[in-house]
């Protein structure tokens, strides 16, 4: 068994990588990989553009919008177009919990038998769309503005798309399996973890900038406070949280792995539809 050697940026052999440019496939570090408006590219595949709009792939990129964050926005609009049906309808808003809540395993009122071991699968997704009031809106509403934006743009649509169901899912599987019953389970943390993952991990990788390095110490602390509290707040769900980061990080190490050279954006879609399709299976079989 021979010791695996991680690829060095063609321009910088000191540093470790495992970003590439999506053109000419050769491995870059963090300050060699500039943001195209069909992927990351190297500096020499950059200068090959000729008048081609390039924005470096390290600045900050300020004002997300419809235009360049299409299924944040998106996804954004939905949870908040049901949850102010919900704020108009009372008893619609119970009925959604309990129709498409993440219920682990629940008896009704009548006596019947619901939730995801009941067979009802849908619920390992639509949970993710519904919330118990303003502030838990309002929370992971912003949590998604904030995290979401940035790497629907590295990933593009299909790629974000597919991590967010993904870990929608690996949350409601980790409520599911290791959740006390009889208790629902609602809203998009469990998603929103898997997209904090992919940056925790990214930022981990790159940790040997100080860029990286920076971004890591930061992303860190904001785990270990979302992780905290559910200590001061029992009714977090922290089970779905983890099985969403987790999830997360999976496919960013698989997207790594897997999507790189030519066709990498379609990789990444199959990717996370692929994480997403297993543990879908998982549900529906256990």
């Amino acid at each position: 068994m021979t010791d695996h050697i991680a690829p060095t940026c063609y321009r910088h052999p000191d540093r470790e990588t495992y970003l590439s440019c999506s053109n000419c496939g050769r491995p870059i570090c963090p300050d060699c990989s500039h943001e195209a408006p069909v992927g990351q590219k190297c500096p020499e595949c950059l200068r090959a553009g000729g008048k081609q709009r390039i924005v470096n792939g390290r600045a900050a990129i300020s004002g997300p919008s419809f235009q360049t964050s299409p299924v944040v926005f998106t996804l954004i609009a939905i949870n908040v177009v049901i949850f102010m049906i919900g704020l108009y309808s009372p008893s619609l808003h119970n009925n959604l919990i309990n129709d498409y809540g993440s219920l682990r395993l629940a008896r009704t009122q009548t006596g019947a038998i619901i939730g995801i071991g009941a067979g009802e699968w849908w619920r390992a997704i639509t949970y993710a769309f519904l919330h118990a009031g303003f502030l838990h809106i309002l929370f992971n509403m912003y949590f998604l503005y904030i995290f979401g934006p940035r790497l629907e743009q590295q990933v593009k649509a299909g790629a974000f798309t597919g991590i967010f169901l993904a870990s929608a899912a690996g949350g409601s599987l980790a409520s599911f399996l290791f959740g006390p019953p009889n208790i629902p389970s609602i809203g998009a943390s469990g998603a929103l973890f898997g997209l904090f993952g992919a940056w925790l991990y990214a930022a981990y990788r790159q940790r040997g900038s100080a860029a990286g390095k920076a971004m890591f110490n930061q992303l860190g602390g904001i785990l270990l406070l979302n992780m905290a509290l559910p200590l001061f707040i029992p009714d977090i769900d922290w089970r779905g949280h983890v099985g969403g980061l987790v999830t997360g990080v999976v496919i960013a190490l698989l997207w790594e792995r897997i999507a790189r050279g030519r066709n990498a954006r379609m990789k990444r879609t199959i990717t996370a539809y692929a994480v997403f399709i297993a543990i879908m299976a998982a549900l529906i079989i256990l």
